[in-house]
C-alpha cells in the first residue's frame, strides 16, 4: 500500500513539473516552438518520451495546462455569481467576467505564465478550439453570460456575440500584455491585479452600453 502511495505521488508531482515547465515554454516561445523533448528536459525529466507517456499528444498536454487553472477559475466565479444574485447591473456581471481571471493570476505569484499561454493557444488556429471548449464547459461563465444578456435586452443577436467576442479578446491580451511586463520588470498602468481588473471591467461595460450603429 505505501509502496503503491510512493508511486502515485511521484507521478503526480512528475505531471505537475511537466505542466509548468510546458505552460512557461508555451507561453514564452508559442506551442508549436517548443517539442516535447524540450519540454520535458525542462521539468527535469531525464525519459524525454515522459511527455507523451503523461500525456499523449500536444494537443493533449495543452488542453491538460488550460484545465489545471479552469477548474481553479471555476471556484472563483462561481463565488462571484453566488454574490451578485439576480443584478440588473452591467458592471456586476461584467466584474464576474474579469475578476475570477485576475484574481488566480493574482493568487499564482510572479512571475505568472497562464496569460501568455491563453493568448498562444487562442492566435494559434488548430488549437483555438481548446479554450472555447474549456470556457463552453464552465457552468458559471454560462450563467455570467446569461445575467449580461438580461441586463442589455435591447442588443440584437449579432451585436451581442460581436461584443462578447471583443470582451474576450480584451481580457485576454490585457491580461497577457500585465503578466509580460510584469515578468520583465517594466512598468504597468496599474500597480495590482485588483485595479487593473477595475480599469479592464470599465473598459468592457462602456463596449457593452455602447450605441449601436444601424446596418446602411
Amino acid at each position: 500500500m505505501a509502496g503503491r502511495t510512493a508511486r502515485a505521488d511521484q507521478v503526480g508531482a512528475t505531471r505537475e513539473a511537466i505542466l509548468g515547465a510546458a505552460e512557461r515554454l508555451f507561453a514564452e516561445r508559442g506551442v508549436y516552438a517548443v517539442s516535447n523533448r524540450q519540454v520535458s528536459e525542462a521539468a527535469g525529466q531525464g525519459n524525454n518520451a515522459a511527455v507523451g507517456y503523461h500525456f499523449g499528444t500536444k494537443t493533449d498536454l495543452v488542453r491538460a495546462v488550460a484545465r489545471r487553472h479552469a477548474q481553479r477559475i471555476e471556484g472563483i466565479r462561481a463565488r462571484a455569481v453566488a454574490a451578485t444574485g439576480d443584478s440588473t447591473d452591467v458592471r456586476d456581471w461584467v466584474d464576474c467576467l474579469v475578476r475570477p481571471v485576475t484574481e488566480h493570476l493574482a493568487g499564482l505569484g510572479s512571475p505568472t505564465w497562464y496569460a501568455r499561454f491563453c493568448a498562444q493557444v487562442m492566435t494559434d488556429p488548430a488549437l483555438h478550439d481548446i479554450l472555447v471548449e474549456e470556457s463552453l464547459e464552465s457552468p458559471s461563465l454560462r450563467q455570467v453570460v446569461d445575467g449580461l444578456h438580461r441586463t442589455l435586452p435591447e442588443l440584437p443577436d449579432e451585436v451581442r456575440a460581436e461584443r462578447g467576442l471583443m470582451a474576450r479578446t480584451l481580457i485576454l491580451h490585457t491580461c497577457a500584455e500585465r503578466e509580460r511586463a510584469l515578468a520583465d520588470g517594466t512598468p504597468t498602468p496599474r500597480t495590482t491585479w485588483s485595479e487593473a481588473a477595475t480599469g479592464l471591467a470599465d473598459a468592457i461595460v462602456g463596449m457593452w452600453l455602447a450605441p449601436v450603429t444601424p446596418s446602411r
